[in-house]
């Protein structure tokens, strides 16, 4: 979150915060059902990196980013951490589906990119207003325009999910479909810069609106998507028909600069090569092979493949042919 003073932010950094991979226990509800959500903290740290093109344009400073670990928290635990303090509650409708997160942005960084837009240096009022203004409001609802789309970018591995921004809210009990006793996953984000405290921005999805993905939440890696098969066999047959400039190299005489300067028409230069010749793809070394001739070109006969780290292959039977 945006902390105003330095010592408000150790405190806040400082604070107790579980885990995400909460363990059922006797008598106690068990508010994560994933268990270990590796997938769910890979896709933040994704999401992390991309804000920094998102934020530094908006607060005028080179920035750095980043994802904190993972909380599984009740609602009304969450919303009583920010109680008494100017906060935008901003909903977050989740599409195909009806169910809704919401980003938490400190009243302190609205107040401070509001400041900036009307060509301020971005200060921060002493004492903060008890409610946000239109202005402050129309800034909230612009800041989550701006983070929408890299957070659907973000997702697309895992679901095909898209976000979409409500209007923003200056208490927790005013956002609907929210309950007290709801189960929420807190995926919280810092910015900061060379000589300022850092901003945190929280992201917070209820956790039965994730219970869809259960099955890709509880992998341990987010890598790339898996391409669907027919994609992937049109992406090879593509690669397979990429042509390379395939050369055989007979010989490569060396002269003297004089001798190359007394050439007149009738001169011969001598060349001499062995039984085997090169053979190249691009500048890289195919193997080497036996000049002959194969259905009345001149062609190269390949009798060994140079492959790095595998032993030598002999190809009796190919042709390499000459055009020309």
């Amino acid at each position: 979150m945006v902390n105003s003073a330095a010592t408000d932010t150790n405190e806040r950094r400082g604070r107790s915060r579980g885990t995400a991979d909460h363990a059922a226990s006797l008598g106690v509800a068990n508010l994560n059902p994933f268990g270990d959500l590796h997938t769910l903290q890979h896709l933040s740290a994704r999401l992390a990196r991309s804000f920094r093109g998102v934020f530094e344009p908006v607060l005028r400073r080179n920035i750095r980013t980043w994802a904190e670990p993972l909380v599984v928290q009740r609602f009304a635990d969450y919303s009583a951490e920010r109680d008494g303090l100017l906060t935008a509650w901003l909903p977050l409708a989740m599409t195909p589906g009806d169910m809704r997160a919401f980003v938490m942005f400190d009243g302190g960084f609205v107040m401070e990119t509001l400041d900036l837009f009307f060509g301020g240096p971005g200060d921060r009022p002493r004492n903060l207003p008890s409610e946000f203004t239109p202005a402050g409001e129309a800034m909230i609802g612009r800041l989550g325009r701006m983070i929408v789309a890299p957070l659907s970018n973000a997702w697309t591995p895992l679901a095909r999910i898209e976000f979409d921004c409500g209007n923003p809210e200056g208490s927790p009990a005013l956002l609907q479909g929210f309950d007290g006793d709801d189960a929420m996953i807190v995926t919280r984000f810092g910015l900061s810069g060379t000589d300022t405290d850092p901003i945190f921005i929280d992201i917070v999805y209820p956790v039965a609106a994730l219970k869809p993905f259960a099955p890709t939440l509880t992998g341990k890696v987010l890598g790339r998507s898996a391409p669907e098969p027919k994609w992937r066999s049109g992406l090879t047959r593509a690669a397979m028909n990429v042509r390379f400039p395939v050369r055989s190299v007979l010989a490569e005489p060396t002269i003297s600069l004089a001798q190359l300067m007394e050439l007149k028409v009738g001169d011969v230069v001598p060349v001499s090569f062995g039984a085997e010749v090169p053979v190249m793809v691009g500048r890289d070394r195919l193997g080497q092979g036996i000049v002959g001739t194969s259905n009345g070109k001149a062609a190269i006969r390949i009798t060994k493949l140079d492959r790095e780290g595998d032993e030598d292959i002999n190809a009796h039977d190919a042709y390499e042919e000459d055009d020309r």
